[in-house]
């Protein structure tokens, strides 16, 4: 029935302002509003902080079914939900909860996720911001880079590090408003895909994080990141799950309307095979991302290594399906007029963020040779 409602509202909200976003950049704050409504900023949060109060598995559909008509859509989407609500729900103190979920589940603010700096990506131990404690106040000094939702959010959780000495014991993690002084939000990233994201460099000269801020305490940071990208991976996933989904399904629509030599190339058996292993491929993906989800929602202690399968798999065939459908369609592939090519260049960002899809295979073979 979720799947049904979210795929309803997404064909006919979401679907027709994809193309524009796609060219536009422009993020789609309209639509992220109206799906406020629906409660699905929230989903995985009780509904005494405003959320709806759902599973993992639920999520994992929301995205799904939201990217599969436009991925910048399902990233704005999972952002707000697995890397910001998420660390805030299961890490924070309870006036943190009560202050800030709301604000994130109603759309009132949007959320995004300050990990990535222009030196150090999937290595978290390699951060170079830094926070101070002065009086009742952490003086946070740095740049985050390639962050999604950046531009349009109103709260950020950072990490920075509160004691370089103790190397990844020594990150910390804050929440930080986006009013707060010696924070800017720097350009708008013009990106190959996912392009209406808000994606940005966000700046921090001096800026001044009260120490209520703080999520947990000093030297939680790196555990709070490590376990909301467990969370948040299998997100992507289903992001992957998506867009290769709608791949898959212009290819079979067009290849039954496309004619070559007198019949339509659906009767090619060459084509068939293409479809064939995009169908399986997808199915597969789907079931793996479910699985993590559900490992998550049955309270695995660490689920590091079905996560990482479940972000590292759909990545790849998502990238390896729309390749395909552009193929079934031939030189009509490669033009805008289609959306495969859309997807096409959608589909590469997810073998790169959340951990390149190299760093997926390291989780997944250090936890098998344990």
């Amino acid at each position: 029935m979720l799947r049904d409602e979210v795929r309803k509202f997404a064909e006919s909200v979401l679907a027709p302002l994809a193309p524009e976003i796609d060219k536009t950049g422009e993020f789609p704050m309209v639509n992220i509003k109206k799906m406020a409504k629906l409660g699905l900023l929230g989903v995985i949060v009780p509904e005494e902080y405003g959320g709806s109060g759902f599973d993992f598995q639920s999520l994992s559909i929301v995205i799904e079914e939201i990217s599969r008509v436009c991925a910048s859509t399902g990233v704005i989407t999972a952002v707000n939900n697995s890397l910001v609500t998420y660390p805030i729900l299961t890490f924070a103190n309870e006036e943190q909860k009560k202050k800030y979920l709301p604000l994130l589940c109603s759309g009132e603010k949007i959320g995004a996720f300050g990990l990535t700096e222009p030196n150090a990506g999937s290595d978290v131990a390699s951060l170079e911001a830094t926070a101070r404690l002065e009086g009742n106040h952490y003086i946070l000094n740095g740049a985050k880079r390639f962050i999604t939702n950046g531009t349009a959010a109103g709260i950020f959780v950072v990490f920075a590090y509160t004691n370089k000495e103790l190397k990844h014991k020594g990150v910390s993690a804050f929440i930080v408003e986006k009013d707060t002084p010696g924070f800017t939000v720097g350009k708008h990233e013009e990106l190959m895909g996912i392009r209406a994201t808000g994606n940005c460099e966000l700046i921090f000269e001096d800026a001044k994080i009260p120490t209520e801020n703080l999520i947990g305490k000093e030297g939680d940071g790196f555990k709070v990141c490590m376990n909301t990208l467990d969370v948040s991976r299998v997100d992507i996933g289903a992001q992957g799950v998506g867009i290769a989904q709608a791949a898959l399904e212009e290819a079979v629509k067009y290849s039954k309307e496309r004619k070559a030599f007198g019949q339509p190339i659906c009767e090619f058996e060459m084509i068939q095979s293409m479809l064939a292993e995009m169908a399986c491929a997808v199915q597969a993906a789907r079931l793996l991302v479910q699985y993590a989800a559900y490992c998550k929602d049955k309270g695995m202690p660490r689920f590091s290594r079905e996560s990482a399968m479940a972000k590292y798999f759909p990545a790849t065939i998502a990238v390896d399906v729309t390749r395909k459908a552009v193929q079934i369609f031939g030189g009509y592939g490669y033009s805008r007029e289609y959306p495969v090519e859309r997807f096409y260049r959608d589909a590469k960002i997810l073998e790169l963020y959340e951990g390149t899809s190299e760093i997926q295979k390291i989780v997944i073979a250090r936890d098998l040779l344990k």
